[in-house]
């Protein structure tokens, strides 16, 4: 399909079927036609300074907040007033864009539902454009769903989660549209689409036109945003300042700029979040050559210490400083069928991570299952009364470049290695078929877990890492393990799991991710292709 925009044609690659068309209009390609003209090629550029400022790090040099910014960060400013819809987000559930989710998770009982097209989803084309047709008609009041296999129906409720929405972050591209035979940012194309065809039927109902961007690495991609949002709503005739984010601070670059990230969407901003889980991966990734950043076991880093806690701390006394909500980070977990005992253990490390961030000062938190709704909600409403904490200025807190570089302290197992693998291979099997949140050991993984763990064998091997028993971690030692972990997989899963499955593809992305001489930036990059 072929829609001629003079003079910049837009061509659809991918199939346009069932409903596609609805939101495929040629209206809304020429207004994605026009964001990738005026917007694209900055985009490129900041990818390009991305991968710059990277051979310095492998250089050596470290993170630091910028001198060329410092009146931006002792000024006295604050950004717009933040809408009555988005003051109250205690408790916020996020999940993929598939019609049934998007029903549970408005009917959750959380304040808001971040609908993700990003790392919850695989971006195949099928979900990108079925996710879009799902929130169209939940603003044209269409969104009722029938299961094909139980015959069981799903409405909403008449009280229902503030919705936002996450499009693709700047890295990643859409292989399905073209401007002018190039390839579309993901995050134009899931950002124009959904504001095109729902912000006025949004606005009509009262509700805000609210986003979180992700994967952001500096201020300047902030500004991009920025511009990207004023232009999208001077051309719909919508007051700038309309659209309301809030950007996940999930990047070790973007710790050090939080200040200048407010100030660039100041007219557009409700907060900054703890993207915890890529945070950790972002920190190996962008210091993984440096030996003083060498990381121990995922599973001892936890928000409490170190360069968790220094960052999670500095981003509550940030954005608190210029009226912008802190949001806490997510919570992983599942309930454990037919384990009580396990399912109340779970729910009560949920508890006390909940009870951390609402003490600390945060204005809300993530959960990823609906069952953990009313867990997250008794802990805000215990200790957060009011709406929000904008008024807890955490003028106590002093972190320093060296607080936010501080490596977690922890031994490095067989155990964590092994989890590494197996969880990996699992998650990026999964995400070739189709799934961007898959259930693995009682957590709800996205893509982000499957980013440390193979960042993280990256950083071990490069760097010769010592296992608590002595051993070495090197190229033999992961490839033995490797044959071992996907052996045992085939002993407890479904034959046909590993018959009609892509478990292959998926140990070999992992496995040459995980050797390969840089660290690449990121695994979603090649599996993309293999979609």
């Amino acid at each position: 399909m072929t829609v001629d925009v003079a003079p910049r044609p837009v061509e659809i690659k991918g199939a346009v079927e069932g409903r596609a068309a609805e939101v495929l209009t040629p209206e809304a390609l020429a207004f994605l036609a026009e964001l990738h003209t005026r917007f694209n090629d900055r985009r490129l550029e900041l990818l390009a300074a991305r991968a710059e400022r990277q051979k310095r790090f492998d250089a050596g040099e470290k993170p630091d907040f910028l001198e060329s910014t410092q009146a931006v960060r002792d000024g006295d400013w604050k950004v717009a007033p933040i809408p009555a819809d988005l003051q109250d987000r205690r408790v916020e559930i996020t999940g993929p864009v598939d019609r049934k989710m998007i029903i549970n998770a408005l009917n959750s009982g959380a304040r808001v539902f971040m609908a993700d097209f990003e790392d919850a989803s695989s971006p195949t084309w099928q979900n990108m454009i079925d996710g879009q047709i799902n929130l169209k008609d939940r603003w044209s009041g269409q969104i009722g769903f029938t299961d094909p296999n139980n015959g069981k129906t799903y409405a909403l409720k008449d009280k229902v989660a503030t919705l936002m929405v996450r499009p693709r972050g700047w890295h990643l591209p859409e292989a399905h549209a073209l401007v002018n035979g190039q390839e579309m940012s993901g995050g134009l194309f899931d950002f124009g689409l959904y504001f095109f065809h729902n912000a006025k039927a949004q606005i009509a109902a009262g509700a805000t036109p609210a986003f979180y961007l992700p994967k952001m690495e500096s201020h300047l991609e902030a500004r991009l945003w920025n511009d990207v949002f004023v232009y999208a709503q001077q051309a719909l005739g919508v007051p700038n300042g309309t659209i309301k984010v809030t950007v996940l601070i999930e990047t070790l670059p973007a710790a050090f700029e939080m200040d200048e990230i407010l100030y660039e969407l100041r007219d557009h901003m409700a907060g900054l979040n703890c993207g915890r889980w890529d945070y950790i991966f972002s920190y190996i990734k962008r210091l993984g050559r440096q030996p003083d950043a060498l990381t121990p076991d995922r599973a001892v880093m936890g928000m409490g210490s170190d360069f968790l806690a220094a960052y999670s701390l500095k981003l509550i006394q940030t954005c608190h400083r210029r009226g912008a909500f802190a949001m806490g980070g997510m919570a992983a977990q599942i309930p454990v069928k037919g384990d009580d005992a396990a399912n109340q253990a779970a729910f009560a490390k949920v508890r006390a991570d909940k009870e951390r961030e609402a003490g600390n000062g945060h204005d809300g938190t993530w959960v990823a299952h609906p069952d953990l709704v009313p867990v997250a909600m008794e802990v805000f409403d215990r200790l957060m009364p009011t709406p929000n904490q904008l008024g807890k200025l955490r003028e106590d807190v002093n972190v320093t470049r060296e607080d936010l570089l501080k490596v977690h302290a922890g031994v490095r197992t067989e155990h964590g290695l092994r989890e590494n693998i197996r969880v990996g291979v699992q998650y990026i099997e999964a995400w070739l078929r189709g799934r961007g949140a898959v259930p693995l050991y009682n957590l709800m993984e996205d893509a982000a877990t499957a980013e440390i763990s193979r960042a993280q064998i990256w950083q071990w091997i490069k760097q010769a890492a010592k296992l608590d028993d002595g051993r070495t971690v090197d190229e033999a030692l992961f490839l033995k393990l490797l044959d071992e972990e996907m052996e045992g997989l085939r002993q407890v899963l479904p034959a046909s799991a590993f018959e009609t499955g892509r478990f292959a593809e998926a140990v070999a992305i992992f496995k040459d991710m995980s050797l390969s001489e840089a660290c690449e930036e990121f695994l979603t990059l090649p599996a993309y292709r293999a979609l």
